[in-house]
């Protein structure tokens, strides 16, 4: 198995994109932390994904290095870190936008994944692993009526980052990597696809002809972290968007 004894932390991993990822992560041998905020939530994929569950606000320094310091704790070490978590927003122009909304995006999609970063590399530098950030097509593309501009920030501050943090502790063997995914049907989602209108308009735009999926993402996650098959591969990002990005 790709992953056999390998320790990985997928952050917002109770639910969604997260859930997928540490289900994939477990199927290929990798002992599986997950966090989240929600209590019901994360008990109840805990138990699915016979996981170690941390219940964490990923917006806040003391829990995530508490979250780390858990890890640790549990197993001694820590291989790959996802950056998953994150926040959509309700739809509206820059100008409708308060401060509290722009600040609440910020801190989970991006301050959080910076939090998880600092204190899992001092563990990473150990003996080397991979960091995956999730991020968004919104990260590298602007799109008319979107209307989601904290959301495309944070994202594209996570894809710069990917390459700037590969940089820097390429020597010390942590491989960074980002996935950028278009619409995938989620909960975070589910408001943003709740009208025919705009789902009609979303399969159309993908050239390849449907949403993505939690799997699809998942899979790429798998590739990776994977010593086996991405071990030359740092500072990449990946569109994961049915080819709508290249339009």
């Amino acid at each position: 198995m790709k992953l056999s004894g390998k320790i990985a932390l997928i952050t917002g991993g109770s639910r969604g994109i997260g859930k997928a990822i540490a289900k994939e992560f477990a199927a290929n041998g990798a002992s599986i932390v997950i966090s989240g905020k929600d209590k019901t939530n994360l008990e109840k994929a805990t138990l699915e994904l016979d996981a170690f569950g941390v219940l964490a606000d990923i917006r806040k320094e003391s829990d995530v290095q508490s979250l780390i310091n858990k890890t640790i704790e549990r197993f001694g070490r820590l291989d790959i870190l996802v950056n998953n978590a994150g926040v959509f927003p309700k739809i509206k122009l820059l100008h409708e936008i308060s401060d509290s909304e722009w600040r609440d995006v910020l801190d989970v999609n991006l301050n959080g994944a910076f939090y998880a970063t600092k204190y899992s590399i001092p563990h990473l530098q150990k003996n080397g692993g991979a960091i995956i950030n999730i991020a968004s097509s919104a990260g590298i593309k602007a799109y008319e009526n979107f209307n989601a501009d904290a959301y495309s920030a944070s994202k594209a501050a996570l894809v710069l980052l990917t390459k700037c943090w590969a940089l820097e502790y390429a020597k010390s063997k942590i491989r960074v990597n980002c996935i950028c995914p278009g619409v995938v049907e989620t909960g975070m989602t589910s408001e943003f696809l709740s009208t025919p209108a705009t789902r009609d308009m979303m399969n159309f735009a993908y050239p390849i002809g449907r949403f993505g999926t939690v799997n699809d993402v998942a899979k790429a996650a798998l590739y990776f972290a994977s010593e086996e098959d991405a071990s030359w591969v740092t500072g990449a990002i990946l569109p994961l968007d049915g080819g709508e990005s290249i339009k």
